[in-house]
């Protein structure tokens, strides 16, 4: 069986699976030579930081369109995906602050929680350049415009994907009568809204990959490090969730700040996981170019 990976053609057993193994330590390498442990914490810190004022901003967007009733929904999707340990001390906390009335839309406060929000997209954009090799030459209002766009689409995309898990189960309410099973199964087991937030994390994924860094990205190119990524964070995300249940005890080292403190370990690995996908594009590309240098230069004539 054979498999296209970027321009390598990777065959099920031999020599390019080698070549895929030597691209993974690669990118490690590259990871660890890059500073990569230390953008990981700037990531970790800075979404931490842009959780909750991104999360205002989403809720008030919502708002202002006449659906405040979204709220809770938004917030359960974007953290659809975090280990339960790590989710709902957060959640809790983000309900008390929508919960404090935060329904004005054009205030000082929601327009200060919209840069604060961008900053994690700033973060993520710096971590992408530097493994794509990408010297950023834009101005600081080009690349703060194009962060606060991702905070706005990405609020609007909560906003429509919520507002479709409370009326895709009404409009295919006849499934119900023809299939109760079925109905529950898609709707009220929460299948429907777990696979809306997986689709919306791989969309952000792609989105980051194919627009943040000051290069116009190949689909073709970018794809193989963005599959590594989401493999490696469902595999981080069960492993870390399972050393909280078994292990852990971050209460009698962190007190109080136990729960934020376990949410920025899980957000600093995450944040590693993220850039060691893009190691895995740079040193996939360059091998990739190595490959066909040598070949180009086997194939010519002789003089």
């Amino acid at each position: 069986m054979v498999s296209s990976f970027g321009h390598i053609d990777c065959k099920m057993g031999g020599h390019d699976l080698r070549c895929f193994w030597r691209c993974l330590k690669a990118a490690f390498y590259q990871f660890n030579a890059s500073d990569g442990w230390a953008i990981s914490s700037h990531i970790a810190l800075s979404l931490m930081m842009a959780v909750f004022p991104f999360l205002i901003f989403a809720t008030s967007l919502a708002g202002f369109f006449g659906s405040a009733e979204r709220s809770k929904d938004i917030v359960n999707l974007v953290f659809e995906y975090w280990p339960d340990e790590i989710a709902e001390p957060i959640i809790r906390e983000v309900n008390v602050v929508l919960g404090q009335g935060h329904t004005g839309f054009a205030t000082l406060g929601i327009l200060l929680a919209l840069v604060f929000a961008s900053n994690g997209i700033e973060a993520v954009r710096i971590a992408l350049n530097r493994a794509y090799k990408i010297e950023d030459r834009r101005t600081f209002w080009q690349q703060r415009l194009q962060s606060l766009v991702f905070v706005l689409c990405g609020s609007a995309l909560l906003f429509l994907v919520s507002a479709l898990l409370v009326f895709l189960p009404l409009y295919f309410s006849f499934i119900a009568d023809a299939s109760p099973t079925l109905h529950a199964s898609l709707f009220a087991s929460g299948t429907l809204r777990f696979s809306s937030a997986i689709a919306i994390l791989v969309f952000v994924v792609f989105s980051c990959h194919y627009w943040l860094p000051a290069r116009t990205q190949r689909l073709q190119k970018i794809w193989p490090g963005i599959a590594v990524t989401l493999v490696l964070w469902t595999i981080a995300a069960l492993v870390f969730s399972a050393y909280l249940k078994m292990f852990a005890n971050y209460s009698a080292t962190y007190a109080g700040l136990a729960g934020v403190m376990t949410a920025q370990i899980f957000l600093y690995i995450m944040g590693a996981i993220l850039i060691y996908g893009a190691e895995f594009n740079a040193a996939l590309e360059w091998m990739t170019e190595t490959e066909l240098a040598t070949e180009s230069h086997i194939e010519e004539p002789v003089k």
